[in-house]
């Protein structure tokens, strides 16, 4: 069946959590995929600051859901999409990547910190909005903010960690962006610690 964006979107939240790829080198962030896939997490994002990070996307596509992050401008989310992204994740709003991805049928992920920027994002047809940085702000603030804004998919990402994710669902977020606590430590380490997340998630 075909993937329209609404049903990439339910894929990219599937699991509470995107785990978040940024490595000195391309060869680290296909392992650290191929760690976080094997785990069994369902989203999976590169962020185009890792060198080689097209290439990562590419090989990582093969056998994973695999999103691109930190794409800045059209030109990078539409590089992105022909490496095999099936979702974008911007720093802050973009309306040329929330167009190029929609245009392509792949739901992107917009960065806000304020309330207004939240807005701004949705009207501009974010498919999710990722509160960054999360680590400026608390469980309870957004609580408190999704009373005024129930509708907003917000995805808190920077300074979550496995502790207080749990918390920031509770809280209404629909997700959270988790990066080098997952990936952190021996290969053998990260099974058990992602899926550990994975329980206390659900």
């Amino acid at each position: 069946m075909r993937d329209f964006r609404w049903r990439l979107t339910e894929r990219v939240v599937a699991d509470r959590v995107i785990g978040i790829i940024r490595a000195p080198s391309e060869e680290t962030a296909i392992a650290y995929g191929r760690r976080l896939a094997f785990a069994g997490l369902a989203a999976i994002e590169v962020s185009l600051s890792t060198p080689g990070a097209l290439n990562a996307v590419r090989t990582l596509a093969t056998g994973a859901f695999v999103g691109a992050g930190t794409v800045l401008d059209a030109a990078q989310a539409v590089m992105a999409i022909e490496a095999g992204a099936r979702f974008l994740v911007c720093p802050a709003l973009s309306d040329g990547v929330i167009r190029a991805g929609h245009r392509h049928g792949v739901p992107v992920v917009a960065g806000a910190s304020t309330p207004t920027e939240i807005v701004a994002a949705l009207e501009a047809g974010a498919d999710l909005v990722k509160l960054f940085p999360a680590s400026q702000t608390s469980p309870k603030a957004l609580r408190d903010l999704l009373q005024a804004l129930p509708q907003a998919p917000i995805v808190p990402t920077g300074g979550v960690s496995a502790a207080t994710a749990p918390e920031w669902v509770a809280a209404g977020a629909v997700a959270v962006g988790m990066g080098g606590e997952l990936t952190r430590g021996e290969p053998e380490e990260v099974t058990p610690r992602v899926r550990a997340l994975l329980e206390s998630l659900r």
